[in-house]
């Protein structure tokens, strides 16, 4: 039976793994160009993703989704790849505990695009907490 809050688990999975990245991240870019380190990451991760895929037969053939899905999809991977590539970039220039919480920010972004063009309408106490990390990543953004 699922629970739930199972979307709450592989959340805080994400953030952990996604803390593990910019750690990783930044020890492994010392003397590397941020761009190629980028696609090198980018290479482990299709391979290890199609594993995964092919081993849960999964796989479909990617003309047969929705021309919307897969645009859409399309559009998310070009948005992944210019985040991963200012990241890497950021990373390589700056240190992690800083760079980490201003991307970050992304969470607040999601928000407010998530009402433009999805029609969320999150709570009060959801925008007071979303205002909270907009100040803690201000605040952590000023701190030199």
């Amino acid at each position: 039976m699922l629970l739930t809050y199972d979307w709450f688990a592989w959340a805080l999975l994400s953030a952990v793994f996604a803390a593990l990245t910019a750690i990783f991240a930044k020890v492994g870019l010392d003397g590397i160009d941020s761009d190629y380190a980028t696609l090198i990451r980018t290479l482990v991760i299709l391979t290890f993703l199609a594993g995964i895929v092919i081993v849960k037969g999964k796989w479909v053939n990617p003309l047969s989704l929705s021309s919307k899905s897969l645009w859409f999809l399309i559009l998310s991977g070009v948005a992944a790849g210019l985040s991963w590539l200012c990241y890497f970039r950021a990373l390589q220039m700056g240190e992690a505990s800083k760079v980490a919480p201003i991307d970050k920010l992304s969470v607040l972004f999601v928000a407010v695009f998530a009402v433009i063009f999805l029609g969320e309408r999150p709570s009060w106490e959801q925008w007071s907490g979303l205002l909270l990390v907009g100040l803690g990543v201000v605040i952590l953004g000023m701190v030199r």
